[in-house]
């Protein structure tokens, strides 16, 4: 008897876990609340008038509500980019089948960081455009040459080959880029300020040009998600289920890479938001990426901006970027990670 049309038939259900609208309410609830938090607070900490003044009365010149102004294109990018780092680190995670996979720790942002230097000091680049493509290449050539090395040898694309092959490539990409800066000054002080991760410098233009991006990333999440739960399965599973499995891994990727690659380039290279993310969402939904993809992105961005919100008022009057904030909480984490569970391929 052929159970393969049945397994089919089964990965293509829907079944929403017991607890996704709970985690759901609670999530929105959380999100509202960094919004709220991150239009209000900071080294300076403006008033409910201000804040209605900054939101509805455009007329309003006080300094409170410019304030509120200045603040809602910045929490506005935290949101979308953390929402892209979220969906990044589901699909990579997926793609690797690796628990404790994300674009920082696999080297893509290094690479989109390589090339940016790059763009800075040999093509005098400055527009987020320019930002943008340059950074999704360096990210799309690092994720192959990564996965390339990782799959060599005995059992493939384990994690931990994966793991390895990311970090020795970051030491490698991370030593191009400081021989490239050291003997150009003016390089590092523009490239210095991108490259620890922040949001401060956000810009209704960078989130015009960052929203396409986003949304052909997030596209090409939903549309893998079902044969990425296929894939889970392992290969020959997910063959027999008439998955392409090359296609799939590559296509998945590249959604990944554009989703993590705008973000870097626009943001600088702001780590462990997709570990963190995709990997507490897995915890309490399951592994069903139908579900588990629009809630890291929920989830990252909930992250990213009350990272953003963290750093301003530990660094007051000035603030602490959010890629150094976000590096604080996610290390620890990810040794206990390493340490306390089995890392094994989903």
């Amino acid at each position: 008897m052929n159970s393969t049309p049945d397994l089919k038939n089964k990965q293509l259900e829907l079944h929403i876990p017991k607890n996704f609208t709970k985690v759901l309410v609670i999530c929105i609830v959380l999100l509202g609340v960094c919004i709220l938090a991150s239009l209000v607070l900071g080294s300076r900490v403006v008033s409910l008038n201000e804040l209605i003044d900054g939101l509805f009365y455009q007329n309003e010149d006080s300094y409170g509500a410019n304030v509120v102004r200045k603040r809602i294109s910045r929490t506005i990018f935290s949101l979308l980019c953390g929402a892209a780092l979220g969906v990044a680190g589901a699909l990579m995670q997926s793609v690797t089948r690796n628990p404790i996979a994300d674009p920082s720790i696999l080297g893509v942002n290094t690479g989109a960081a390589l090339f940016v230097v790059c763009g800075i000091a040999f093509l005098n680049i400055s527009t987020a455009t320019q930002y943008i493509w340059l950074a999704l290449a360096g990210a799309s050539i690092t994720a192959v040459f990564v996965f390339g090395i990782g799959s060599i040898g005995r059992g493939g694309a384990t994690p931990i080959k994966l793991v390895l092959a990311g970090a020795a490539t970051t030491a490698a990409l991370s030593s191009l880029v400081t021989a490239i800066l050291i003997p150009r000054v003016y390089v590092m002080d523009q490239f210095r300020f991108w490259q620890v991760g922040s949001v401060g410098s956000a810009s209704w233009e960078a989130i015009t040009q960052f929203i396409p991006f986003l949304i052909v990333g997030i596209l090409i999440a939903f549309v893998t998600a079902p044969a990425l739960n296929a894939l889970a399965l392992g290969d020959e599973v997910a063959s027999g289920l008439g998955v392409r499995t090359g296609v799939l891994r590559l296509f998945a990727a590249f959604g990944g890479v554009i989703l993590c690659g705008a973000a870097t380039a626009l943001a600088g290279p702001i780590g462990f938001v997709g570990l963190l993310s995709t990997h507490v969402i897995r915890l309490i939904l399951g592994p069903d990426l139908r579900f588990v993809i629009p809630m890291s992105a929920i989830s990252g961005a909930i992250i990213l901006t009350l990272s953003d919100v963290s750093g301003r008022l530990i660094g007051s009057p000035g603030e602490l970027e959010v890629g150094v904030v976000t590096a604080f909480i996610g290390a620890p984490i990810l040794i206990i990670l390493a340490k306390k569970s089995k890392v094994r391929s989903l």
